[in-house]
């Protein structure tokens, strides 16, 4: 539900930009310590209740024979009456003397602690409170403690129902002192703590005669004092690519700028490759190109000046002030799934619009909201709160939520399903995931050392296709054609490793991602070793082979083997397709069309129209065009 306010609260600056700033702020409490009722009281004393909204509640309650109520204001279902609970999460917006606000009611009944986690974690402060004659409850500790899990470190407390306890400032003393020493304990110094009586007026606005011996901030003046988040245009850039489109002859990367700012010129680093390129236009639909600068929450489009491969869940970034690109990540999550989280779990993870598959590496400080009870355990139970360390099978880009709130955020999936979501809590910046007691040892020899013995430089040939296309023939005479010439040429074939390294691995999708996934890793290895690794793998996914072409970046050289599907059954060479029409091989990868085509392969080669001679040199000028080969090696490819 959201309240509307009256136009004078929000009427905009002269020159029609509103310029206040804007603070949103969390309210929770136990149930009927008087959420609602302060609420109620807060949008009549500072001027925001719509015209006649008071007066028409008043009348209904005095037809009903019923006094008046700050909280009916906000019983807009007739189950909260019913029930005397709050059910959903609520925004209000309010003006105080200073700020906009955005206050999120968020229920205070254990049942629905997950919207309170909800509220909270969009919250830039939050509003504690406390019934001046209950005291500090169970459910109290548990919300302070929710807070601190969730980030939130300006809390306001508000003891309310002063009125109850005759506004005694001794039982105020000892609720403040027992609040305090235990948000204190969580790492959370409360800002103000304000006596009140929501009902009455007492300390909303103005400190009345029954708190004289108070002389802190009234509600207000304590919400006035948090400190509003950074707006999203003054966060760093980020520009999650969500589609790269094909025009003329432009590539247009898309997407949403989430913070920052982006214009013409500006030099831009891709994440997380690491790639750098310099903006040469802006577009947008149907006015383009664009000029000026596109802030946060516009969806842009943008070329750059020169041929750089993107993907969909790359970040776009200003080069002096990039996410980090990592594989390994801290997160505090809410888990919603029947099955609890478990330690070395498989899941997908979500960033934006970056998704990986990924482990759960550790779990830590699995906590039971409605227990308040933080336990050494292995798994995060439906409903609960934990802390994980994730290790994704590729790398991304990602910002702790404290710096950037867009791009802090994660969400978890289980066989297709949203299972969990939470904050980014820290990045392992550069980090492959790796155990910490593994220290990789670099080799004794530079890359240029191998590079003036060899005559080439490191690359990967990724020859794709179906099987009985050629790959093999083509990758071992490639490999005969270089190293007879000096060079330092190295067969990985699908097959071969599948007897071996990768002996333990099925045909699942997941199993051939994680085939191509070690390929790629043992071939991008031997390439900056200055070797030229000629993979020949049918690699039928086009998620996996851009996954291998993400691993070894710019040494990615990807052939195309398009030999067509008929001319492979025929020849068959190792007997499989008889064996998949027989049912033999239900995995087999050519009788069911589900091999994908490369969309962007450096080269494409058909070894039904050429000889595997003919094909080999084409792939040798390949490898001369790219920069790869080199003084004696290149010429003799150049004259081929």
């Amino acid at each position: 539900m959201n309240i509307a306010v009256t136009k004078a609260s929000l009427a905009p600056a002269p020159n029609g930009v509103t310029t206040r700033p804007q603070v949103r702020i969390v309210i929770v409490g136990h149930v009927d310590h008087g959420k609602s009722t302060l609420v109620g009281r807060l949008l009549h004393e500072t001027g925001s209740l719509p015209d006649g909204k008071l007066e028409m509640l008043q009348a209904v309650s005095a037809r009903r024979g019923m006094p008046f109520e700050w909280s009916f204001l906000l019983d807009a279902l007739q189950t909260e009456r019913d029930q005397g609970i709050t059910i959903d999460t609520t925004q209000i917006r309010f003006r105080t003397p200073s700020r906009d606000v955005v206050l999120i009611d968020a229920p205070g009944h254990a049942e629905f602690l997950r919207n309170m986690i909800t509220g909270a974690s969009q919250a830039d402060g939050a509003i504690l409170i406390i019934d001046a004659l209950e005291g500090v409850r169970d459910q109290t500790r548990r919300h302070g403690y929710l807070l601190h899990l969730l980030g939130v470190k300006q809390v306001a407390v508000v003891v309310n129902k002063m009125d109850r306890v005759d506004y005694s400032a001794a039982r105020f003393k000892e609720i403040s002192n027992e609040i305090s020493a235990h948000l204190t304990s969580l790492g959370v110094t409360p800002t103000a703590i304000v006596p009140i009586s929501a009902r009455d007026g007492d300390g909303v606005t103005e400190r009345t005669a029954n708190i004289n011996w108070y002389d802190g901030p009234t509600v207000v003046e304590a919400i006035d004092g948090l400190t509003p988040a950074r707006a999203l245009d003054e966060l760093a850039l980020r520009l999650p690519v969500q589609a790269i489109y094909k025009f003329d002859d432009r590539r247009i990367v898309a997407g949403r700028v989430e913070s920052g700012d982006i214009g013409t010129g500006d030099e831009i680093v891709i994440m997380p490759t690491g790639k750098v390129a310099k903006v040469k236009s802006v577009e947008s639909w149907p006015q383009t190109p664009v000029f000026g600068r596109q802030g946060a929450g516009r969806s842009v489009g943008i070329t750059l000046d020169r041929e750089l491969f993107l993907e969909r869940g790359d970040v776009i970034a200003h080069v002096k002030a990039a996410p980090r690109d990592t594989r390994r990540l801290r997160a505090r999550i809410f888990w919603l799934h029947d099955a609890p989280l478990k330690a070395g779990a498989s899941v997908l993870v979500r960033l934006g619009t970056m998704e990986t598959r990924a482990s759960i590496v550790a779990i830590d400080k699995a906590v039971d909201p409605g227990e308040l009870a933080s336990i050494e355990t292995s798994s995060i139970g439906r409903n609960h709160v934990g802390e994980i360390d994730i290790s994704l099978a590729n790398p991304v880009a990602a910002d702790p939520y404290t710096d950037n709130p867009r791009t802090g955020r994660l969400v978890i999936e289980v066989n297709g399903r949203i299972a969990g979501g939470g904050l980014v809590l820290s990045v392992d910046s550069g980090q492959r995931a790796i155990p910490v007691d593994i220290v990789p040892v670099e080799s004794a020899l530079r890359p240029e050392e191998r590079s003036a013995r060899y005559g080439h430089g490191g690359a990967v040939v990724w020859l794709t296709g179906l099987p009985g296309s050629g790959k093999s023939t083509l990758a071992r005479a490639l490999e005969r054609k270089l190293f007879s010439r000096g060079g330092s040429p190295l067969l990985l074939d699908g097959d071969t490793l599948r007897a071996g390294l990768n002996g333990d691995l099925g045909f699942s999708p997941k199993d051939r991602a994680e085939n191509i996934r070690r390929l790629a890793e043992m071939a991008t290895h031997l390439a900056r070793n200055g070797h030229i690794a000629i993979v020949a793998a049918v690699s039928p996914a086009s998620d996996d082979r851009a996954q291998a072409r993400r691993i070894a970046d710019n040494l990615f050289r990807e052939v195309y083997v398009a030999t067509p599907a008929a001319v492979c059954e025929s020849r068959d060479p190792k007997g499989h397709y008889a064996k998949a029409r027989a049912g033999n091989l239900p995995s087999f990868t050519g009788i069911a069309n589900d091999y994908q085509p490369p969309a962007n392969a450096e080269l494409t080669i058909d070894t039904s129209t050429r000889s595997v001679t003919e094909a080999a040199d084409e792939i040798e000028r390949l490898l001369a065009g790219t920069g790869v080969l080199f003084g004696e090696l290149n010429d003799l490819a150049a004259n081929i």
